[in-house]
């Protein structure tokens, strides 16, 4: 909806919020998964995430639901969004360089409308759509080309990334599909909160918990994931859900990872040759001509927190 004049000011301390916070999660990832396991580290982002926003869901009124069919909901994302896409990032990202990762994750916003084609209640895909996500695929090819060539576990924890990404995706498809009756909020803080008990039952059973040890950068990153990247960040998006427009709303999946590639180079030295900066390029294209409003109304999905 329209914004007035003193809501302006909220709007672009929202925006910002979002570009710079999720942009920057990506080098904060970095740092954690180099000193935390990543599977517990995980677990206790999103739990410590998920407590916070249940109070706020809380003191906003909202209540947990009591249906069994809506606790399968927020198991079934749980499952898809936080073990399997923001799980598989994490630990992907001890071998993937931080703007990369950042990039394929972009690649979300090309295959939820293709999933969404997909069976006999998909939605079709226009020209335009259709468009984008071939050009956007073109960008992913030349994104993950290795400089060397191709050659055997050259790019497989490039593509673990991607397949992040087709779970986050799903998941998304999922709750568009439910019609879950859970506030949003609550829904949020619920999902966290069941993924992360996933991830910490996940973290024990592969021997992560000897490997917890006092790293005080890694500690600092998982602060700032735990309070900013997935508490006041979401909190902001969810804002901007109901105070903006879906295309400006859309944004964030192209400007983010153009964030998260600036604070690559700038504190961990990241590089990309010509042919990863093509694809960049070629991506972010086809990101933006998928994101472009059709005019219809469309039921609003969980925002898509970055999953590094």
């Amino acid at each position: 909806m329209p914004a007035d004049r003193r809501s302006k000011p909220l709007l672009i301390a929202s925006f910002a919020s979002v570009y710079l916070v999720w942009g920057s999660s990506f080098a904060a990832t970095k740092f954690m998964v180099h000193g935390l396991p990543p599977f517990l580290a995980g677990a206790a982002r999103f739990t410590v995430a998920g407590l916070l926003l249940l109070l706020i869901a809380m003191l906003l009124g909202q209540r947990a639901p009591r249906a069994a069919r809506e606790w399968r909901h927020v198991a079934v994302m749980g499952l898809a969004q936080v073990v399997l896409s923001s799980g598989l990032n994490v630990l992907a990202m001890r071998h993937v360089a931080s703007n990369q990762s950042a990039l394929l994750n972009a690649s979300s916003a090309l295959w939820i409308p293709l999933l969404g084609a997909i069976g006999t209640r998909g939605h079709p895909l226009t020209t335009r759509v259709a468009t984008g996500i071939a050009i956007g695929c073109g960008g992913l090819a030349l994104l993950l080309w290795p400089p060397g060539g191709f050659a055997p576990g050259a790019f497989g924890w490039q593509l673990v990334v991607v397949c992040a990404c087709f779970a986050w995706a799903l998941g998304t498809l999922y709750y568009r599909a439910v019609h879950t009756t859970t506030p949003m909020l609550m829904f949020i803080a619920l999902t966290m909160l069941v993924g992360g008990a996933m991830l910490a039952l996940l973290g024990f059973g592969l021997g992560e918990g000897p490997q917890w040890r006092y790293d005080g950068p890694a500690l600092l990153a998982l602060g700032f994931l735990m309070l900013f990247s997935s508490g006041f960040a979401y909190t902001a998006f969810g804002y901007l859900m109901v105070h903006t427009t879906p295309a400006q709303l859309s944004t964030y999946a192209y400007v983010n990872p153009v964030i998260a590639a600036a604070i690559g180079w700038w504190l961990l030295g990241e590089r990309m040759g010509a042919t990863q900066l093509a694809g960049t390029a070629v991506i972010l294209l086809g990101v933006v001509i998928v994101s472009l409003p059709d005019g219809g109304p469309v039921r609003s999905a969980p925002p898509a927190e970055p999953t590094g």
